[in-house]
């Protein structure tokens, strides 16, 4: 007995402590997720409208959790033998990162009340969906190994392929949730193989061993190493929308919801950029000199083709606000890759202008969908038309919407736009990318042409008579969609140190 006393004093124990705080934003998202789809099965028809409701309050619940959290210093289920390597970490960024996707999804929620309503979709079904979606989304940032970053990204993206199917007997629908899928899962298949090549090279799944043994790569394991890098940034790039990869994002956002197109919009690029980051950052520090040039040429082909694209909509084509959202959304990605290419030639807290981009970027985008799900109300084609005299008929969406649009193109009084473009600009000019920035100037120039055009549009004089059915009283939950983007977006106009503060600060736990 003695004997055994002693053996178990000196054998490690693979017994690991729960943060529970730590992982309280995931958590309390999932379980409601599962609470909605139960409750599901025993509430009538008629109370089905509750089950959004919870939906909203779990997750404002789970991004009020953030709060102490904001220390950044938190971390659980590390290695007994190396308590280094932990698979879920809750610093800064995680924080930065989990606040994006939280608030976005409450937003979403906000405007699918009344869309699950009046498209007749199954309540238990879509609520479910989207908070699973949203907890695969809050756990990514907080990964810090190979495979739950994989399984993140999953559950980030499974729920969402049936949430753009959601509208049943559409044909649009069918095909955007479809093409999003077979497009998706081959290039997860793709990152898996990477994510095997790095393990054979590696032995390790943890993203700071792995950065350990890549910096000492036997020569004959060199090539699979690099091979290893290449590939596992595919399945992150796709989320991003980072051409080649791009070919989705039109027609699964003209074929999904509206809610759900803004939600991808946001919420599936800051999956994407942050998986990149992990990876590259924090990962492959060693093989810069590989994901630093291949990120370099995505950002630059993102930003020209996404914009290129946007220019060429046609303001009666049906569905062309959606799909200059769309286009646009491509070249914002560019910009969001700019600092993950440059943190390759300087430190990784370039990366801090990514995420301060990508804050600026999530309010004023989703506040756009926002009052394209106002107007798609009234007038279903979406045509970019369709916004002329808005401000006679919505004076209050049309200042929204116009001042969205000028944040998304840079220009006063979008001033928080103008900043979060001069920090992106000024990371690459400090890794010495001058060619990259001259094309970002470049491509933001080219933008002001679409974002303006549609801006003027706004305050021109309607074509006959006002639309009495267009003023009808908007719904309360899409109202205060457009009211909380519209004032968030203000008020980082007005203090843009708020987000900048983020583009300047250590992210990562030391």
């Amino acid at each position: 007995m003695t004997a055994l006393t002693v053996l178990a004093a000196d054998t490690p124990s693979l017994v690991q402590s729960v943060d529970w705080l730590a992982i309280a934003p995931v958590v309390i998202t999932a379980v409601v997720g599962l609470v909605v789809l139960v409750a599901d099965l025993f509430v009538a028809e008629r109370h089905k409208p509750a089950l959004g409701w919870i939906s909203v309050a779990g997750l404002a619940a789970a991004t009020a959790t953030l709060l102490p959290l904001r220390a950044g210093d938190r971390s659980t289920f590390c290695l007994t033998a190396d308590p280094e390597a932990c698979s879920y970490v809750a610093d800064h960024f995680t924080v930065v990162v989990q606040f994006l996707v939280l608030a976005g999804a409450l937003l979403t929620a906000l405007l699918s009340v009344t869309a699950v309503r009046d498209a007749r979709m199954p309540a238990g079904e879509y609520w479910f969906l989207l908070l699973s979606s949203a907890a695969g989304a809050a756990l990514l940032p907080a990964s810090r190994d190979l495979a739950t970053l994989i399984v993140a990204l999953e559950v980030a993206s499974l729920p969402a392929f049936a949430l753009v199917g959601m509208r049943r007997g559409d044909r649009l629908s069918s095909e955007a949730a479809l093409k999003f899928f077979l497009s998706s899962v081959t290039a997860t298949a793709v990152s898996l193989m990477g994510v095997s090549f790095v393990y054979a090279v590696t032995g390790s799944l943890h993203l700071t061993q792995v950065a350990d043994r890549l910096e000492d790569v036997p020569g004959q394991l060199d090539t699979l190493a690099m091979a290893g890098v290449a590939l596992t940034l595919v399945g992150f790039a796709f989320k991003t929308a980072a051409v080649p990869f791009h070919f989705w994002v039109p027609d699964t956002y003209v074929g999904a919801p509206l809610p759900i197109a803004g939600y991808l919009s946001v919420i599936g690029k800051a999956v994407g950029f942050t998986g990149l980051i992990l990876v590259t950052v924090i990962a492959f520090p060693a093989y810069s000199q590989v994901w630093g040039p291949a990120v370099a040429v995505l950002a630059a082909l993102t930003m020209t083709l996404g914009n290129a694209a946007a220019v060429r909509q046609s303001a009666d084509r049906p569905n062309s606000a959606v799909r200059l959202l769309a286009w646009s959304s491509v070249g914002q990605a560019g910009y969001l890759l700019v600092p993950i290419a440059a943190a390759a030639y300087t430190e990784r807290d370039q990366i801090g202008s990514t995420l301060a981009y990508a804050l600026m970027y999530a309010a004023v985008n989703l506040g756009a969908f926002a009052v394209a799900a106002l107007v798609a109300r009234t007038k279903p084609l979406n045509r970019i038309s369709d916004y002329r005299g808005l401000y006679a008929e919505r004076p209050l969406a049309a200042l929204s919407l116009a001042f969205f649009l000028l944040c998304l193109a840079g220009l006063p009084p979008g001033i928080i736009g103008l900043f979060a473009k001069v920090t992106v600009f000024q990371s690459a000019v400090d890794a010495g990318l001058g060619w990259l920035a001259v094309l970002m100037a470049i491509n933001v120039v080219i933008a002001l042409y679409y974002y303006l055009r549609w801006t003027a549009l706004l305050f021109r004089a309607p074509e006959g008579a006002l639309d009495a059915q267009a003023r009808t009283k908007a719904p309360w939950p899409v109202a205060a969609a457009i009211v909380a983007t519209a004032i968030t977006a203000v008020v980082l106009s007005g203090a843009p140190q708020l987000v900048l503060r983020v583009a300047s600060g250590s992210l990562f736990a030391q």
